[in-house]
């Protein structure tokens, strides 16, 4: 079926359930519907251990009665389901408290011009190639060293979806969109010590995929370089977060001027806006028309239109994130944050990855964290670490079974670069990032 056929039938069904909804009683509605189609394989060892085909679709619908709301979805897409679907979506608003803050978003703020994010470039879904893809990938980890012993696998997804979202102010609008990914997942060992590592590879082009030999290699290169790992002193020392991994730091920020952290005062920056957060030097821009962004999107999850945002504007927050619900507890105005973020791109100081090495001179690089030690109540962070451990600004050693700890607040207070490489593959795109000092703990 051509995609604009698919849009188009999707787009009848939302019209229909709306309709639906204000006919049984609704003084309000939304709906939304998503159609996904995918493949996703899996190798280990060079032997084929999955092949999964997906073809799914279901229809969420959201009502309002009054400021009662309720919620009911449905993969049944006859008239018959439809109808009971809606019906089911109001009985449960009638049992719903009163909230004067729900409703849909405001209606001057609803997505009249989608423009085209060339976000769709599909491929068949052709298992044998997603499979010599896995295989290869996984060859290239295995053949990258001798001491490369085991692998968790390779595999290659593809999905091809279109999405539809609609309310009875008036929106009826959707856009195809496409997403391709290929990883390798490797075990090393040497002596007593194994160690675990990855690469991957994600784009809404199938042709933009790093290739298969370039992920396997990758990931060898990451597994035999952690070999020798062992614990250091505990210390205070400049800590440098790998851009692998440098987007949590940031995405622990978007939790904390969330909205829906905001309004339950459960975030270290409350009242922060027109505040210093950062160094005067960072800025973080959010781009949501990005062409081919991997978080592009002409609206928000609930219709209303996303626009360009300076988030931090020389280390100020100049906005929180908010949802319609969001804002209306905050007596503020949504700016189309309701499912997340679209392409959040951090500002650098134009240093190398060398030259960053040579800035912290003595002190770790973390390129993996465990554990969820993050308070974004009072912004206490204290996760368990590994990396390298840095003298003079060369690399010594690999590093683990260690703990960094500090302050959310502190830990951007004090950024003292950001490498000009960025990590691209997400909605938070930014390069490595260097703190000045943190508490590690060791032997």
């Amino acid at each position: 079926m051509q995609v604009e056929q698919q849009l188009s039938e999707i787009q009848n069904v939302v019209d229909e359930t709306l309709k639906l909804a204000k006919k049984l009683g609704a003084t309000a509605a939304e709906a939304s519907m998503s159609k996904v189609q995918g493949i996703s394989v899996t190798s280990r060892m060079q032997e084929v251990e999955t092949v999964e085909f997906t073809n799914d679709g279901g229809l969420g619908v959201c009502v309002f009665v009054g400021s009662k709301k309720g919620n009911a979805s449905t993969a049944d897409l006859s008239p018959d389901a439809l109808r009971l679907t809606v019906e089911k979506a109001i009985e449960i608003a009638k049992y719903t408290s009163e909230d004067n803050c729900s409703g849909l978003a405001d209606a001057d703020l609803i997505a009249t011009d989608i423009p085209d994010l060339d976000l769709y470039h599909p491929q068949t879904l052709d298992a044998e190639y997603a499979l010599q893809q896995a295989l290869a990938a996984e060859k290239a980890g295995l053949d990258t060293d001798p001491r490369i012993v085991n692998s968790d696998g390779g595999s290659y997804n593809a999905n091809l979806g279109v999405r539809v979202y609609g309310n009875t102010h008036g929106i009826n609008a959707g856009y195809p969109s496409s997403r391709f990914s290929l990883s390798c997942v490797l075990i090393a060992q040497e002596g007593d010590d194994m160690q675990r590592d990855y690469a991957y590879t994600v784009s809404r082009e199938a042709n933009k995929l790093d290739s298969a030999q370039t992920v396997g290699k990758s990931a060898g290169e990451h597994t035999i370089s952690r070999l020798g790992a062992r614990k250091i002193s505990t210390a205070k020392v400049p800590v440098l977060f790998h851009r692998d991994i440098a987007s949590g730091l940031f995405g622990h920020f978007v939790g904390a001027v969330s909205g829906g952290s905001l309004y339950r005062k459960s975030s270290f920056l409350l009242d922060s806006i027109n505040t210093q957060v950062f160094p005067n030097w960072l800025s973080i821009e959010e781009r949501p028309h990005m062409l081919r962004g991997l978080a592009s999107s002409p609206f928000d999850n609930e219709g209303v239109r996303t626009t360009d945002m300076d988030i931090v504007k020389n280390g100020m927050l100049e906005h929180y994130l908010l949802t319609s619900y969001s804002a209306r507890k905050l007596s503020l105005t949504s700016n189309g944050h309701a499912g997340g973020i679209h392409n959040c791109i951090v500002s650098d100081t134009g240093h190398s990855d060398e030259a960053l090495l040579r800035e912290m001179g003595t002190g770790l690089i973390v390129t993996e964290l465990m554990g969820q030690g993050v308070n974004i109540v009072n912004g206490d962070y204290s996760r368990g670490a590994a990396g390298f451990w840095v003298e003079n600004g060369v690399i010594q050693y690999p590093v683990h079974e260690i703990t960094i700890a500090g302050n959310l607040k502190d830990m951007f207070m004090n950024i003292v670069a950001i490498g000009k490489t960025r990590e691209v593959r997400g909605s938070l795109q930014t390069g490595s990032v260097l703190i000045s000092e943190m508490q590690i703990a060791g032997n």
